[in-house]
């Protein structure tokens, strides 16, 4: 008597492409009895909803907010341009003597802007009133010559 010609290797890849076709075509069926088929315009019909959530509700027509085509915007709006003093006023929060440099709080942007020792009129510490004007340095924004407020 012969022995089979299929060894164990050959019965499980077998296996494994019957299953393979088993689950496609399991998809198939659901695919079918999901596809809509026999359903209403009505039933196949979403909305969009004041939040902008799709749903199947029709929405409220009461909630309808009236929008006119010159209110809406594309693209970024212009940017307003914001008058800044030359001469700008602040606090320091910030004076190390030793290394001489620190940062003073803007009171028109509320931004921190770098104070060195060499940009100094008056001598400054933490917490103090001081006028001073910007410029740009090589890292960003730099106060210049800073004077203490009376």
């Amino acid at each position: 008597m012969a022995r089979s010609q299929d060894t164990f290797n050959k019965k499980e890849r077998e296996k494994k492409k019957q299953k393979k076709r088993k689950e496609k075509a399991e998809k198939k069926q659901m695919r079918k009895a999901d596809s809509g088929e026999g359903k209403s315009f009505e039933e196949m019909i979403m909305y969009v909803d004041e939040n902008g959530n799709l749903t199947s509700t029709r929405p409220d027509p009461t909630k309808n907010i009236k929008i006119r085509k010159e209110d809406i915007v594309i693209g970024v709006p212009k940017k307003e341009v914001v008058e800044v003093p030359a001469i700008r006023t602040g606090i320091v929060k910030f004076f190390n003597d030793e290394k001489g440099y620190g940062f003073i709080i803007d009171q028109f942007t509320n931004n921190s802007i770098f104070v060195h020792a060499n940009a100094l009129i008056d001598k400054i510490r933490d917490n103090d009133k001081v006028t001073f004007e910007v410029e740009m340095g090589i890292k960003g924004p730099n106060a210049v010559a800073v004077k203490l407020i009376d």
